[in-house]
């Protein structure tokens, strides 16, 4: 049984969305976090999609750089995160004034 391409690029479509609705209406830096990384794994699947329908390895090169992208945004976010809400009781990003300078 194969999948056909546009059900890939449908359930990517779909990842994309959840991701965007997760960084918009959530408020806690960590499922923010998590939909940002929603989103490039949305991405990385439409990049090896279009790669296997063509054909063409650029699609690969593409998922690992972002691949490369969202490991580095998730130590350097999770670090942030966890300095800047060390000791409040709840989080809130809206709420964050200790980056300000």
């Amino acid at each position: 049984m194969s999948i056909a391409p546009e059900q890939y690029i449908a359930l990517s479509a779909v990842l994309f969305f959840i991701g965007v609705v997760g960084v918009i209406v959530r408020r806690n830096p960590l499922i923010m976090l998590m939909s940002i990384e929603l989103l490039f794994n949305a991405a990385n699947l439409a990049f090896v999609t279009f790669a296997r329908v063509w054909s063409n390895i650029d699609g690969h090169i593409f998922a690992f750089l972002v691949i490369t992208v969202a490991a580095a945004e998730a130590a350097i976010g999770l670090a942030i995160v966890a300095v800047t809400f060390r000791r409040t009781p709840h989080v809130d990003v809206d709420e964050v004034a200790a980056l300000r300078g």
